[in-house]
């Protein structure tokens, strides 16, 4: 039995699908599970209870953490610990070995132009300090052999049948597609890392089945130079068939939208992402299993043909 926790996000679901490849016993735990696959067992739970995590994972071999929160500092602060320490407490008690979906918030925003697995740890922003603290919980229970496990570590996502998961689908893909203008945060001038989702799920996939992938971080197949924030503007709206229609967004103009959309205040503390260039080196896990990612130009046709296209 393969067990993915959280499995109601974009990530989860395209795990699902993956996991096909490698078992036929597939669990998803969510508060309110649908089924991906015809086979798929589902499990109904709240990761905040650890009785419901060690019911969840129980005979599970690997267990997957894709789960998303409420994107609120309030929030990450209050319950990711919470979740991580249920997480861990369960799969020790099980045990299972844990798969991470984890993101790069946590890494030192001076070292963003090729972030590497080694790349320091420093986090600038309230988000970040969470991430660094609920993944070294993971981290430290590895070094103590107390637990095998992994982190998969992605960059910014993007891909078909996102809603309102992935800053690129919100802010460029769909206003483009619906006339409006693209919107891009602080600057349009700098490299920006997405990772594709569907690669996201194959990896993560593929690691959880990899037995000598784990007690390790890897960074999840995310293509190489990657587009400025006005080149993905262009070429969305070139493919799209429209105009590359812009407007940026410096840090005091989100301050102001942030009086009257919750999700932009959020945004402030992450601007640093944007004011430079952001490029997510995944080579580690590209040479260890010959794994080419999908290349930005064949993502945002297929997003468009999957999503946009009228």
């Amino acid at each position: 039995m393969q067990t993915i926790l959280g499995s109601g996000g974009i990530i989860g679901t395209e795990l699902a699908m993956a996991l096909k490849e490698y078992t036929s016993e597939i669990r998803l735990v969510s508060r309110n599970p649908i089924k991906v696959n015809p086979t798929d067992k589902l499990f109904s739970a709240d990761l905040l209870k650890l009785e419901d995590v060690r019911n969840a994972v129980e005979g599970s071999s690997v267990v997957y953490l894709t789960a998303g929160i409420q994107y609120s500092t309030k929030v990450w602060k209050e319950n990711w610990p919470v979740i991580m320490t249920n997480v861990v407490a369960a799969c020790k008690e099980q045990n299972c070995k844990l798969v991470f979906f984890d993101n790069i918030y946590m890494y030192d925003p001076n070292y963003l132009d090729n972030i590497t697995e080694e790349t320091p740890i420093k986090p600038c922003s309230e988000k970040g300090k969470v991430r660094a603290n609920i993944a070294g919980m993971i981290l430290d229970e590895m070094k103590a052999g107390k637990l095998t496990a992994l982190i998969a570590r992605s960059a910014d996502f993007y891909g078909p049948n996102i809603q309102k998961n992935s800053m690129l689908n919100e802010t460029v893909i769909k206003p483009l597609s619906n006339g409006k203008k693209a919107s891009w945060l602080s600057s349009g001038g700098f490299k920006h890392s997405f990772t594709y989702t569907p690669d996201a799920g194959k990896a993560t996939a593929l690691l959880g089945n990899t037995a000598d992938a784990f007690n390790q971080v890897w960074h999840l197949p995310t293509a190489s130079s990657p587009l400025t924030g006005r080149e993905w503007i262009e070429n969305v709206a070139g493919e799209l068939g429209v105009q590359p229609k812009t407007q940026i967004a410096p840090k005091f103009i989100v301050r102001i939208m942030g009086l009257f959309m919750p999700i932009m205040k959020e945004m402030v503390e992450m601007m640093y992402q944007y004011d430079r260039n952001y490029v997510f080196n995944s080579s580690k896990f590209e040479k260890r299993f010959g794994f080419k990612p999908t290349s930005y130009l064949n993502g945002i046709k297929e997003v468009i043909k999957q999503d946009f296209k009228k």
